[in-house]
């Protein structure tokens, strides 16, 4: 293999191992905020406006884990800036 077919080779598993990691954890995270966000209002009613306004501002930053993940993987698989270094060589 030479080298372009390696970096090509480690670009794409690390992006698809980005995305899997990137995205499992990000969706566990906020299946437990919500899980807890709903005990929450369950058992104050009257806070409900506040909770449920802090959880989508908690939920944003937890997508947005998420969608660094992914841009990451784009930009590896698409825009790899390894792969023009070791064309110039």
């Amino acid at each position: 293999m030479d080298s372009v077919s390696i970096i090509a080779v480690v670009s794409i598993i690390t992006a698809g191992f980005s995305t899997s990691i990137g995205c499992m954890f990000p969706a566990l995270g906020e299946g437990k905020s919500v899980s807890t966000a709903l005990t929450a209002i369950a058992q104050q009613p009257d806070a409900a406006p506040t909770i449920t306004r802090t959880l989508f501002v908690g939920l944003a930053m937890i997508e947005s884990t998420a969608i660094y993940c992914f841009v990451v993987s784009m930009i590896l698989i698409f825009a790899n800036p390894f792969w023009t270094f070791i064309i110039a060589k």
